[in-house]
């Protein structure tokens, strides 16, 4: 799902895979105490403003010695570096660090970047000669590292120190000179603005003419210079190639692509291209209304300006007055250029410097089908006649030259002579059928995402679609792939779909032809009034299969009724609509939906999962009906807005989001009952929970960067709360006034230093400290009347455990790697108790009492070295699983042979065990492993045992009586066939065999 607009939000699918984008135009480097709140933030709003990615450094936010991976990636991929070099920035070997990488990158790429130093503060002599600061700050760093080390800083420093920047004094209007920086960035950003492949064959002389015609005095103030002809003859690669290399010679300049596509748009066409120009213009996102208010801002603030526009691929609906205004107004030093099939277009507007590109020469058309067909210029010797014989087919248009030269590379002869006599038979002036013989080669999954692309995507981020694409199994990686290689598509600078305009009309010609006279029962609409049609008159097919519609100007509601039919709709995107109603069930193939400006969507459930590009999560506030959220390992997302607008929320999941920062809105969400926060390693602060009255639920794991919950003492409806690995948090609020609390997790937590009120939380059911090493005392426990679980593991400064044998209604206790416990309390009392674990609590001699806990039925003693006896087991009737580990000072097991429910016994590596009782009462015993128990010399009474499932006995054992080799046999066929389900001890079993060979299983 995604919706966009001041109330927005992004889209949600899986991908195993995402496409390479750059992420950043302009690297940032600075030292934040020295102008994060100055100039570092005057140029970077500047930047911000036409959306120029810029990697914003601040060293202070740089952990470790080295800098990160990512940031050097960011160094990478940046066309423009802009350290500024204050006072304070040779202190920061960060800022070193960066400053050499920037500078081996502008070497190492020749060309590809651009470094602009500003010296704030500082004289560039003193960069260059490492004086002053500089040297003071290189010589502390001397300290630490090595002597190559300093002689890589120090030559970066001399080197960016006899670059020509900016210097910035105390007495500089330090806003004018960021200013100055922009403009520099902005010419070479704009540079690189339009895409120019390496087919421009045969250009130089039609791009010379237009020159020519620019230089030219214009008659009566039309500054104009018309370029008309046929489809696919060039015209916009001419118009880029001019755009090239004269914007610079313009004060603004701006390149509107495809304007007959913009004016298509039934109501907004025009202030649509309006704030294309303005924005571009004034360098600012700004939204026209109408178009009068439009004509009014481009007289006032564009006309005295001296501007470059290009018109692309204008028709009859282009009007210059409506759009622009009055020619006449602009400035003298202005120039447009406008780019048409129809010269008749150019008339109309009185454009008397017209240029008509011919067809291309024999030897140009030539010299480009050999380019796609070979990927070279010389062609195999025994293709030369078919090359001349394509030639002639396609009659010098660049467009079908390369579409099929791309169709044959790597094709065999007779794949070329079927395609030239299919050529043949189609009339010269046909040029979309003879292009359309590139989509019937095209597989079923590669014409899908071809028509997507050609009816919605063009002008689309190509990894958006990626995921619905891998959710149909279109293959998208693949299929992208191949369209590019057959010159059906590309992707421009800014790493988005472009079309040929002839391409993109030969996809929508064939949607069309689906069914001529009923849009519905096409597989695509994309035309606003066939949309329109067919929800109000309620003729929805399931042959659709991608819907998009403008709800601007319509006056009715989208209710379900106006989908019921659409089974197959897999893309929906709808532009200011309402949308009332259940939808539930009734879209069963949707994998993409796109609401733009939407008001009161009424969607019960958002998952966003697995979004790997997702940097910015738009607002969620016209999600009023919203109950949950949740968003599952986006790795790029930073920010989410429009939570406090969510009134219903109900339940919010945020996991594996590991660029988020904040969760800002939480503490308005009064419906909230369940809220998952999951290795989110970024959140440093949490908004104040207090306010959240009936909040049942409340986890936070693996928020390494938080350092405190606020509020959560207030919470009065809370029942369970988790707080698991948030190393930072060094204090909790006191807790006890958490009357329904039923379970408290605390793990993790290992700069905590203790759990204030536990004591008095009398609903407490379940109660587990893990690995909180900080913590070295509980309060008094006893009162928790209702705790039935309780777990204290890897607390290695504890000591004790008070009112331990007071918990009458528990039913599990684990008290594991806690080495300073010297004593427990008596556990006779827990009559409930049926599970106990101790493991590793080296320094416990006893386990008092649990010879009267008759409701046992495991008992695990692991590692504890000083434990020297137990008491008599004997009166443990219903006990079912004895694990004694390791328990090295242990001599004996009394009433063992007793425990006549006994299933599974386990006793190894208890080194001073010289006798068992005789085991021969163990009727229902179905598990035994006894092993590494150096004294003891005899087990007894197993050759009356009936097995089922796992033994393993040391082979020096003695037993009253060998078992015969087919009593072996039998127990090695009874553990082959065992059941895949293992007991509640967790162990790798075998069977000694009679030979002494190990059976493993």
């Amino acid at each position: 799902m995604e919706l966009t607009g001041s109330n927005a939000i992004a889209s949600s699918s899986c991908s195993p895979y995402s496409l390479p984008v750059v992420e950043y135009e302009v690297f940032l480097s600075f030292r934040g105490p020295d102008v994060r709140t100055t100039f570092a933030d005057f140029l970077y709003r500047l930047l911000d403003r036409p959306k120029i990615r810029t990697f914003l450094d601040d060293e202070e936010l740089r952990k470790g010695e080295m800098i990160s991976p990512s940031l050097v990636k960011a160094i990478g991929e940046s066309r423009i570096y802009i350290p500024i070099l204050s006072p304070g920035y040779a202190s920061s070997k960060w800022c070193l660090q960066e400053l050499a990488l920037m500078l081996e990158r502008y070497k190492q790429d020749e060309g590809s970047h651009i470094i602009l130093p500003i010296f704030y503060l500082m004289e560039p002599r003193d960069v260059r000669h490492c004086k002053g600061s500089y040297e003071e700050a290189l010589e502390q760093h001397r300290l630490k590292y090595g002597e190559e080390t300093i002689r890589v800083w120090k030559d970066a420093l001399e080197e960016v120190g006899q670059m020509t920047g900016w210097r910035v004094t105390e007495s500089d209007r330090q806003g004018a000179v960021a200013e100055s920086v922009f403009s520099e960035v902005w010419s070479h950003i704009k540079g690189n603005y339009t895409l120019l492949t390496n087919e421009l064959i045969g250009i130089d002389s039609h791009v010379n003419h237009v020159m020519e015609l620019l230089k030219s005095d214009f008659e009566g103030g039309i500054n104009v210079v018309g370029i008309h002809g046929m489809g696919g003859i060039g015209k916009t690669t001419i118009a880029k190639a001019v755009y090239n290399k004269v914007f610079t010679q313009f004060e603004h300049h701006c390149f509107l692509e495809d304007v007959r596509e913009t004016l298509s748009l039934k109501n907004d066409g025009v202030t649509t291209l309006q704030s294309k120009i303005i924005s571009s213009i004034l360098r600012d996102d700004h939204m026209v209304r109408d178009a009068s208010q439009g004509i009014h801002i481009i007289t006032n603030r564009v006309c005295p300006r001296k501007v470059l526009i290009v018109l692309d691929n204008v028709d009859d609906r282009f009007e210059f007055g409506q759009i622009l205004g009055e020619v006449r107004k602009f400035s003298p030093e202005s120039r447009f250029i406008i780019t048409t099939r129809d010269k008749r277009v150019l008339e109309l507007l009185q454009v008397s410097k017209l240029y008509e590109p011919s067809g291309m020469s024999h030897d140009h058309s030539l010299q480009l089908l050999r380019r796609h067909a070979f990927r070279m210029d010389n062609p195999l010797e025994d293709k030369t006649t078919l090359c001349e014989e394509f030639v002639k087919v396609a009659a010098g248009l660049p467009l079908a030259l390369e579409v099929i030269g791309s169709l044959l590379f790597r094709r065999d002869r007779k794949f070329w002579e079927a395609k030239l006599i299919e050529l043949k038979r189609i009339p010269p002036t046909k040029v979309q059928e003879r292009l359309k013989i590139s989509y019937d080669e095209l597989s079923g999954s590669e014409k899908q995402i071809f028509l997507d692309i050609s009816c919605v995507f063009i002008g689309e981020n190509k990894e958006l679609p990626f995921y619905m694409w891998s959710d149909c199994n279109f293959n998208p990686e693949s299929g992208i792939s191949t369209l590019i290689l057959r010159s059906l598509l590309k992707v421009d600078v800014d790493n988005k779909f472009w079309m040929h305009d002839h391409v993109r009309d030969i996809g929508r010609m064939i949607v069309r032809e689906e069914d001529e006279q009923h849009p519905w029962k096409r597989t695509r609409i994309w035309s606003n009034e066939d949309a329109v049609d067919m929800l109000i008159n309620g003729e929805g097919a399931d042959l659709v299969e991608v819907l998009k519609v403008d709800m601007r100007y319509e006056d009715f509601e989208l209710m379900e009724k106006e989908f019921q039919n659409l089974s197959k709709l897999r893309y929906l995107e709808v532009h200011s609509g309402r949308l009332t109603g259940d939808f539930k069930n009734i879209l069963p193939n949707l994998r993409w939906l796109r609401l733009h400006y939407c008001r009161s969507i009424p969607i019960n459930e958002l998952r966003v999962y697995r979004c790997d590009v997702l940097r910015k999560l738009p607002s969620l506030s016209n999600l009023t009906k919203l109950q949950t959220l949740k968003i599952f390992r986006c790795p790029l997302l930073s920010e989410i807005h429009g939570l406090s607008e969510l009134a219903e929320l109900s339940t919010l999941r945020i996991i594996e989001c590991r660029k988020l920062t904040g969760v800002m809105g939480i503490d308005k969400l009064e419906s909230l009952q369940v809220m998952k926060i999951r290795d989110c390693s970024s959140i440093e602060e949490l908004p104040d929970v207090s306010a959240l009255e009936h909040l049942r639920e409340l986890k936070i794991t693996g928020c390494n960067q938080l350092t405190e919950v606020m509020g959560v003492d207030k919470l009065e409806s809370l029942q369970e709360l988790t707080i698991t690995n948030c190393v930072s948090i060094k204090k909790l609020p006191d807790l006890s006034t958490l009357k329904l609390l039923r379970e408290l997790t605390i793990r993790g937590c290992n700069q905590l230093p203790e759990v204030v009120g536990i004591e008095r939380l009398k609903s407490l059911q379940l109660l587990e400290i893990t690995d909180c090493t900080s913590i070295e005392k509980l309060p008094d426990l006893s009162a928790l009347e209702h705790l039935r679980e309780l777990k204290i593991t890897g607390c290695n400064q504890l000591t004790e455990v008070i009112g331990l044998g007071k918990l009458e209604s528990l039913r599990e206790l684990m008290i594991t790697d806690c080495a300073l416990i010297k004593k427990l309390p008596d556990l006779s009392a827990l009559e409930h108790l049926w599970a106990l674990t101790i493991i590793r609590c080296n320094q416990l001699p006893e386990v008092a009492g649990i010879e009267r806990l008759k409701s046992l039925e495991l008992l695990e003693l692991t590692e504890c070295t000083s434990i020297e006896r137990l008491p008599d087991l004997s009166a443990l009737e219903h006990l079912r699983n004895l694990k004694i580990t390791g328990c090295n000072q242990l001599t004996e097991v009394i009433g063992l042979d007793k425990l006549e429910s006994l299933q599974a016994l386990r006793i190894t590596d208890c080194a001073s065990i010289k006798k068992l009782p005789d085991l021969f009462a163990l009727e229902h015993l179905r598990e035994l492993i006894i092993t590494g128990c150096n004294q003891l010399t005899e087990v007894t009474g197993i050759e009356r045992l009936k097995w089922s499932r796992y033994f393993t006995i040391d082979e020096r054992l003695k037993t009253q009586k060998r078992l015969e080799h087919e009593r072996w046999e039998l127990l090695h066929r009874a553990n082959n066939s065992r059941p895949k389900k293992w007991s509640r001890f967790h162990s790798c079993w075998g069977v000694c065999r009679k030979d002494s060979d190990i059976i493993s299983l």
